[in-house]
């Protein structure tokens, strides 16, 4: 199943570019490798078939939902990513071999899925009820990460007699990337799974305004946090939208649930695939289609 966002972008990159005839690809000692050698080592990779899978799902996707996913929106979510990654996006990005434009492909690729997803939904009234249950609206919270739980106690202590949490922050908090910000961290709601399940538990049990007053004890150590904003859970009526969203987020991380979605993409979608060695490439995803010989 696609690893959707970061795929193996390099090498579809390379399936596109190998086409058929000798010219070369590069030159070693005057000894040339043709783009046919090239491309014949290629498609015989375990992930030759994986990619050309995935590029035909995605013009399957374009094709089905293109027109449910504006430029807009795909600007707004890759900015949203590029916030949450803080200073290392840049890093992020040459780690995978992604330019800002190849990562806002992989954007598009994972909207279109979604918007797969929500379409091959019915969200029954159990289904929202169920989802409305475990949810919690976005909060917006400080943080101090300490090592030891005696200097997580000592930080409470100083706050109950009435020290600033951003003072402390910046005193004691090991945590480089907010310690200057008075410890704030990216608003979260249920769905975050970066962060650690302790962490989140003990957040959203806080009001606005209040601090734990025992150290939270997460895997990066021990943290004091204090709730600078928690919206009130409201009614199921007012939520109804995110509780789609967030149904539609648990899904695209379920391999059944895409695997049975990406069939029902390419159920009525004409597909050849020219390439014998690479015939094989939908497996249980392959609609009735035709094949040149």
């Amino acid at each position: 199943m696609k690893k959707w966002l970061v795929g193996a972008a390099t090498l579809g990159i390379g399936l596109t570019l190998a086409g058929c005839g000798s010219q070369s690809v590069a030159t070693i000692d005057g000894n040339n490798i043709s783009k046919d050698a090239f491309y014949n080592s290629l498609k015989a990779s375990p992930e030759a078939k994986q990619v050309l899978r995935d590029m035909i799902l995605d013009k399957g996707l374009e094709t089905q939902y293109g027109a449910k996913v504006s430029t807009g929106e795909v600007n707004a979510k890759y900015n949203e990513y590029k916030a949450q990654s803080g200073p290392s996006f840049s890093a992020f990005l040459k780690q995978n071999d992604l330019s800002a434009a190849q990562f806002k492909d992989r954007v598009r690729e994972n909207l279109l899925m979604q918007a797969a997803v929500r379409a091959n939904t019915r969200f029954t009234p159990k289904m929202l009820r169920k989802q409305f249950r475990a949810y919690q609206p976005k909060v917006v919270v400080d943080q101090i990460l300490v090592s030891k739980a005696a200097t997580a106690k000592e930080v409470i202590a100083k706050l109950a007699a009435g020290q600033s949490f951003a003072t402390l922050a910046k005193r004691y908090s090991t945590d480089v990337a907010t310690k200057n910000k008075s410890g704030r961290i990216a608003p979260f709601d249920n769905t975050n799974s970066s962060l650690d399940p302790a962490f989140k538990s003990a957040a959203f049990k806080l009001k606005s305004g209040e601090y734990t007053k025992t150290p939270v004890k997460t895997q990066y150590g021990y943290e004091v946090i204090q709730m600078i904003r928690h919206p009130k859970k409201g009614r199921l009526s007012d939520h109804e939208n995110e509780l789609k969203n967030q149904i539609v987020t648990a899904r695209m991380g379920d391999s059944n649930q895409l695997q049975a979605i990406t069939g029902k993409v390419l159920q009525h979608r004409k597909i050849t695939i020219h390439d014998k060695g690479l015939q094989s490439a939908l497996g249980s995803l392959e609609p009735q289609s035709s094949t040149d010989s």
